[in-house]
């Protein structure tokens, strides 16, 4: 399956919702916090040129920092509001599912793509060679082997 293009080809959440954005936002936030981390940011940004937007979700858990851009898709009927909506329950249902993965199998294995490393990227962001160079205690085996 390839990425999907348009909102409304993503199928799920699209006008589902009246809700405002903010308010998905804002539940993600309180998710991530019951479940043991902190929220240290939250940002909406658009592209100048093109004025397509993203939300920002960024947070920590033990000390380690993670940080989740979840995109709005351009509609085809031009129902950019609707993008935004689903975008960010997108981001929410997507908070709420590792946040019960963080509960068993920890919070860095749960969010591992959207650790930031120390040159500020994430690690979903470094390229697979690159990862071994970059996080090398990442991938050590627990008994320090």
């Amino acid at each position: 399956m390839g990425k999907a293009e348009y909102a409304e080809d993503v199928g799920h959440y699209w006008l589902t919702s009246r809700r405002d954005p903010d308010t998905w936002l804002d539940m993600a936030k309180d998710e991530i916090v019951r479940a043991g981390g902190t929220v240290l940011g939250l940002a909406m940004g658009a592209e100048a040129r093109t004025g397509r937007t993203a939300y920002m979700l960024m947070f920590e858990f033990d000390g380690e920092r993670f940080r989740e851009v979840w995109p709005a898709l351009p509609s085809k009927a031009g129902n950019e509001r609707g993008a935004r909506i689903q975008a960010a329950t997108m981001l929410y249902r997507d908070v709420v599912a590792r946040c019960v993965s963080a509960r068993v199998l920890g919070p860095r294995a749960a969010f591992f793509e959207f650790l930031v490393l120390p040159d500020a990227r994430t690690a979903g962001e470094v390229a697979d060679p690159e990862l071994l160079n970059v996080v090398p205690r990442v991938l050590q085996l627990g008994d320090g082997r």
